[in-house]
């Protein structure tokens, strides 16, 4: 399975892409794939914080995501 992760602010610098695959052998949660995305890019584990949102709602770690989701990794966020 190919999960497209759209990425945005800081998680963008680290990945160095508006987008990145991961490719697994089956389904995964959430938490599996902040995991697996972890493991490619170590500078994520130091961010205070990582959500996911799978079709545009924010996902509990348990979500199952699948080829048809739309994924995104959304930072900590600051305003002023």
């Amino acid at each position: 399975m190919n999960l497209k992760v759209l990425t945005f602010g800081i998680a963008r610098e680290i990945t160095g892409s508006a987008t990145t695959v991961v490719v697994t052998g089956s389904s995964v949660t959430v938490n599996e794939l902040l995991g697996l995305l972890s493991e490619r890019y170590p500078e994520l584990r130091k961010l205070s914080s990582l959500t996911m949102a799978v079709n545009g709602v924010y996902a509990a770690g348990d979500t199952v995501v699948t080829n048809n989701d739309e994924i995104a990794l959304i930072p900590p966020v600051s305003g002023g």
